[in-house]
Formats: C-alpha cells, structure tokens, sequence
C-alpha cells in the first residue's frame, strides 16, 4: 500500500502529501445559524493527515438547504466560522477543499421559510427528509432562466467566500441527485429551453457554474464530483450515457483539480456505461481521477496501481480512525465504523 503514502502533484499550485483524501461526509451538526463549530474544527483537524480533506456539503444560499444544521458559506458568520476550521487543519500540517452544495429539489421550505425550492423541472421525488421525518418532498419550481443566472452568481460568490475562509479550493458538488445533477439526467430535465433535450443544454447550466468558480479561484483549485450513472434521488435513463460523453468532452477541454466519482458503492455498474462509474469516467476522460466506493486501503491501493483513478476517497473509516493515515503507514489494525458514531463528532 506504498502508493497511497506517495505524495501527488495535482499541479503547479497544489501538492498532496499522500493519495488518500477524507471523502465529504454529511454530519449536520453545525449550530441553528449554519454556521462550523469548534467541534467541527477539532474534527477536521484530527484528520489533516489526509492528503485532501472534502469537507461536508456546504450549502452556498438559504434554499439550497435539504438536512438540519448543515453548514453554509453564505454569510460573515460562516465565512468566519470555516476560518476557524481551515485554521486548524493548516496548523497541523493538512489540506482543505470546500464541497460547494444546493440540493435544488431535495431542499425544502421548512428550512429556509420559503414558498418553493427550485429544481431543472416541476418534477418531485418521493419520501421525506431525512431526520425530519414529518416533512415531505415537496414539487420543485422550474428554475426561470434569470434564476439559472443568479445561482451561477451564487455559486461563484460561494467560492469566492471559501478562499476568504482560508480554504485551498473546492469542489462543485454536481453529483448525487442535487441541484446541478438534476439538469443532467433526462428523468428529472424534462426543459424544452435552451437547458433541456440535448446534452449540449443539459450541460450548459454545470459547465457554467464550472468556469464561473473557476475565473473566480482558479481552474487548478476547482474540483468537480459527477454522477453519470443515477442511483441516488434519481431514476435512470440509457440517454444519459450521452449527456455525460458531451460533458466529459467539454470538461477536457478545461484543467480542474481533479473529477471525484459520485457514487457510494463502485461495485455498482450501469449497462447504459458499460461498467462502474469510475471505469467509465477514467475512460472519458483525462482529468485526475478521485476514486470512492467501499475501498479498502487495499483494494484502493490496487485500483491505483491497475491505473482505475489516481487518488482515493475514503468515507466511514475516517469516522472510525481519525488516524486512518497512520494506521495504514503502521499497519495497525481499523477501528470498525458503526452508525452510532454518528452521534458525535470525534
């Protein structure tokens, strides 16, 4: 497993100490204004050892918010509350990348006192949110073409607040069943403008926000997640496959941080991609890949030596073992994650 505690050169601008980055872990524990605690900070900071740290999705307006007390990067407050995270991760030596976050048709009201959220199409999903079991979802709006304008703005503000925050870049969350996912997907865009119908619209409103946080922080601090195969919040649809060619196409044409696979099991596959997720997406594309999964330290360590991606996100175990780094150098034994962990930040 020596490959995984090789340094890696993203580039020119950005250097990892290792390959194995601290996927982003949704743990809604930020205060009732959304703002990082110093718990949170502690948490983050316990694992700098990491490569990369990806924090927690990280709302970037009010009505992108779908879960209890998950931060955001919209105002003073949190700008300064993240400073205090991105502080102590680079005290002790570690990296940091913000994950930018609307969950577009997945959000809901309740949190924002809102009339509506916005999704691609007036298309809902079924269930309820997510420990608050006594609301459901709601039937989105179909976000206006000056609406599409504005939350590119945002996006782009939401990155320029992160850099204010101390961070080392971000990551568009564009995956998942979220907001920018949904433009990508035929089963939830159903537009007949000019951000429907053809992947060349589909991907117009994400590759949008991408060169927007890119000219305001740089390409090379601009990671990207991408769910070309739909599981999650999401019904598939074979034509899909070629919205995400064209998109994978274009993306190449541009130099990002990274493409961090969406998907919480690559044992997964999808006909209409012809395999995983990650295998499509080394095949599409040139850009460094950040695989995530169900891997192990080992079988991460294999997939990167078999050249399946570059770098390896690692989810649960780093709840468990703030120290996973260390334990994989040493070749110490893994605390096992269980959901009663959850409970609180360590």
């Amino acid at each position: 497993m020596e490959n995984l505690l090789q340094p890696f050169t993203l580039n020119d601008k950005i250097t990892l100490k290792n390959k194995v980055l601290m996927a982003p872990l949704t743990r809604c524990m930020a205060d009732d204004d959304l703002v990082p605690t110093q718990s949170m900070a502690d948490y983050y900071a316990r694992r700098a050892e990491t490569g990369l740290i990806i924090t927690e999705a990280t709302i970037i307006r009010p009505d992108g918010q779908g879960y209890p007390n998950t931060p955001g990067i919209f105002n003073e407050k949190q700008i300064k509350g993240w400073k205090v995270v991105t502080d102590a991760v680079h005290q002790r030596g570690g990296k940091i990348f913000l994950q930018l976050w609307h969950t577009g048709r997945v959000a809901h009201p309740y949190f924002f006192d809102g009339d509506f959220v916005l999704g691609a199409s007036a298309i809902g999903i079924e269930g309820t949110v997510p420990r608050v079991r006594e609301l459901k979802y709601t039937v989105p709006k179909a976000a206006s073409l000056q609406e599409i304008e504005q939350l590119i703005q945002d996006y782009r503000q939401a990155a320029a607040n992160a850099r204010i925050a101390g961070f080392d870049g971000v990551e568009i969350h564009g995956a998942n069943g979220y907001l920018l996912d949904q433009f990508l997907h035929y089963s939830s865009n159903v537009r007949e403008d000019e951000y429907g119908q053809t992947p060349e619209n589909m991907t117009r409103f994400p590759l949008a926000v991408v060169d927007a946080v890119s000219h305001e922080i740089g390409a090379e601090r601009c990671g990207l997640r991408l769910s070309p195969g739909a599981y999650f919040n999401m019904e598939k649809d074979p034509r899909d496959r070629q919205v995400f060619d064209y998109l994978l196409s274009e993306l190449d044409k541009r130099t990002l941080a990274y493409l961090h696979v969406g998907i919480f099991d690559d044992a997964m596959t999808f006909d209409y991609l012809g395999g995983s997720v990650s295998a499509y997406m080394r095949e599409h594309s040139r850009q460094t890949l950040v695989g995530v999964g169900g891997y192990s330290a080992e079988s991460g360590s294999t997939a990167i030596a078999n050249q399946q991606f570059d770098l390896l996100a690692i989810g649960r175990p780093l709840i468990a073992n703030p120290d996973y780094v260390e334990r994989v150098r040493t070749g110490q034994s893994l605390v096992e994650y269980s959901d009663v962990m959850l409970a609180t930040l360590v």
